[in-house]
C-alpha cells in the first residue's frame, strides 16, 4: 500500500519523466536554442596560432566579448595591445593608435568565417548552415560543434572550424586552415551578461 505522501511523490514522478527525458535530449536544436537565449558575455581567452613560416607558436591573450545578436569584440592585451569591435557588417581594428574601418561585406570569405564564431555564439543556425556543414558530436557536458565550409572558395582558406564546449559556454575554438596553419582559443572565466 503507498501512503499518500508517497503517492503525491510517485504522481510526481510520472509526470516528470518524460519533461526530464526531453531535457536531456542533446541535439544541434537543442544547443543552438541554448545559446541564442543569452544576451551575451565576456571570457578571457589564449590564443595559439601554429604557423608554417614560425619554428614557435604565437600566443596572445585578451578579454572576448559578446552582446546579442552581432557585437563581437575581441581585445588583445598581450603579446601587444589589439582591438578588433565586430558589429553588424563593420570590423574596426585598433592596433598602435592606428584605426581601420572594414566592411565586412567587401571581404565575403573573411566575414564567412568571422560569422562562425558570431553565428555559434548567436545561435544563429540558420546563419551558420548559409555557409557551413555542421555536425554536433559529444553530449551536454561535452560537445564538439564541427564546421565545414560550403563554399569551395571558403574551402580553399578554412578547413575546418571545430567550436567546443559544455552546455551553453564555449571553451575552445579551434580553426584547421588548408595551408596547414592551425590557431587554438581556449576561452575561460565566462561571465554572461545579465
Amino acid at each position: 500500500m503507498i501512503l499518500p505522501g508517497r503517492r503525491l511523490l510517485a504522481l510526481l514522478a510520472c509526470l516528470l519523466t518524460p519533461v526530464l527525458a526531453l531535457g536531456a535530449e542533446w541535439n544541434l536544436g537543442t544547443l543552438m536554442g541554448e545559446l541564442a537565449g543569452q544576451r551575451g558575455g565576456e571570457a578571457r581567452f589564449t590564443e595559439t596560432k601554429h604557423l608554417a613560416i614560425l619554428d614557435a607558436p604565437v600566443v596572445s591573450s585578451g578579454v572576448l566579448r559578446f552582446r546579442a545578436p552581432d557585437r563581437l569584440e575581441k581585445i588583445t592585451e598581450k603579446p601587444r595591445p589589439e582591438s578588433l569591435v565586430l558589429e553588424g557588417d563593420t570590423l574596426t581594428v585598433t592596433r598602435e593608435a592606428r584605426r581601420h574601418v572594414l566592411k565586412l561585406s567587401d571581404y565575403p570569405q573573411a566575414a564567412a568565417f568571422i560569422d562562425s564564431i558570431r553565428g555559434t555564439l548567436a545561435g544563429d543556425r540558420a546563419a551558420l548552415e548559409r555557409t557551413y556543414a555542421l555536425h554536433l558530436s559529444g553530449g551536454r557536458e561535452r560537445w564538439t560543434l564541427s564546421l565545414l565550409p560550403r563554399d569551395p572558395k571558403m574551402a580553399e582558406l578554412v578547413l575546418r572550424v571545430a567550436i567546443r564546449g559544455s552546455d551553453a559556454t564555449l571553451s575552445e575554438i579551434e580553426i584547421l586552415q588548408a595551408d596547414g596553419d592551425r590557431s587554438v582559443m581556449t576561452i575561460r572565466d565566462a561571465v554572461r551578461a545579465r
